[in-house]
């Protein structure tokens, strides 16, 4: 598990759990069924995983705490967005005492979630609006590295002094230009992306595209990239030199969180798969065209269609809400492959059955599939 996430460099957090949070089905996707309890220990205090923001709030090897100073210094994620750093800026001058005050508190009685402090200052709202200030300062401290944090099972964020989180010799390495760390976070980008554009190396740890493109430059002059053209690339494209593409082994579907970094570029996905894709979450239910929890299926090297799938705890059941076929896709052939992964998904999420809803011209196949493998 440690391994799959240094192969990625960076795995993205979410707190939706309608069918299982994306932390984990990105894993699954790697490995299949494992111990999820297993990551919570890897990437807890002193562990060899650690959260900030990475590409958004991701989970990332201890290794790359110092190749992230830089964006501490800016404000972390606020410090992308000029406007609202300014904003954030005000916040904390009216709030100096208060930040101090929380700082403080972490260090004498730590490890604390939000609620656990002694003054939170809880408000009302609605989303955003419902948080705290307590919550807001640590969130503020954490963006900066004055504090670290890790989750707890139900997605809580832990906040406690960086020194009784993260190693002593991670800590003590010196921290590289802001210039070297961009630099070395394109090239662990450039790893996981295998063939990708400059605009999508810089995206991987959401790095600006002009100091990405300089640092990408910089790359190619040092023979650490090598340009290619790609077939349908309006942009030139960067692969590492001597890499090689291997043939696909599964013979199963793997199913792609919307967060899954395979994906989580949409117009890479089109270049890379002629397949269109959005996540539809807060899109009105009316309004959508494939669901509201949609999971991308990837088959042999090939995108080949979506399901709509659903955790019902309740009723002890994997539900398939709808299930469409990409144009050309032998659904038959597919809806074998999707049935498979299906089956070990259900068993790891401690679901009975699976459940094939009608909707979708996917669903007749995936149906008798289902059957056919006695979960339906």
């Amino acid at each position: 598990m440690h391994a799959a996430v240094e192969g990625l460099g960076v795995l993205q957090l979410d707190a939706v759990n309608v069918l299982a949070r994306t932390q984990y089905l990105v894993l699954f996707a790697r490995l299949g069924p494992f111990d999820r309890d297993h990551l919570h220990r890897l990437a807890g205090p002193g562990g060899p995983l650690f959260e900030y923001w990475g590409h958004m709030a991701s989970i990332q090897p201890v290794s790359l705490q110092p190749l992230l100073r830089w964006r501490m210094e800016r404000g972390g994620s606020y410090g992308e967005r000029p406007a609202h750093a300014a904003r954030v800026a005000t916040w904390a001058r009216e709030h100096a005492d208060y930040l101090e005050a929380v700082l403080n508190e972490v260090a004498e009685r730590g490890p604390l979630s939000a609620a656990m402090l002694s003054d939170p200052r809880r408000r009302d709202g609605e989303w955003w609006g419902r948080r705290s200030v307590g919550r807001q300062a640590l969130e503020h401290l954490f963006e900066r590295g004055q504090l670290a944090a890790w989750r707890t099972p139900s997605f809580e964020r832990v906040y406690d002094l960086p020194e009784r989180v993260l190693p002593a010799e991670v800590l003590a390495a010196p921290s590289p230009t802001t210039e070297d760390a961009q630099r070395a976070l394109l090239s662990i980008a450039a790893d996981a992306l295998g063939v990708a554009t400059a605009r999508d190396l810089a995206d991987y740890f959401r790095i600006r595209t002009g100091e990405a493109t300089s640092g990408v430059r910089e790359l190619v002059e040092g023979g650490e990239l090598i340009p290619v053209d790609v077939e349908g690339w309006r942009e030139p494209g960067y692969l590492r030199p001597g890499l090689a593409p291997t043939r696909p082994r599964r013979t199963h579907a793997t199913l792609l969180s919307p967060f899954d970094s395979l994906i989580w570029d949409r117009s890479r996905t089109e270049r890379l798969f002629g397949f269109e894709y959005r996540i539809e979450i807060y899109t009105p239910a009316a309004a959508r065209r494939h669901g509201y929890y949609v999971l991308p299926v990837l088959h042999v090297d090939q995108l080949v269609g979506r399901l709509d799938l659903k955790t019902d705890r309740q009723l002890g059941a994997l539900r398939v809400l709808a299930s469409h076929a990409e144009p050309g896709v032998d659904t038959a052939e597919a809806a074998v492959a999707i049935a498979s992964e299906l089956e070990t998904m259900s068993s790891w999420l401690e679901t009975d059955r699976i459940v094939v809803t009608e909707r979708g011209d996917l669903a007749p196949a995936l149906a008798s599939a289902v059957r056919q493998i006695g979960r339906g």
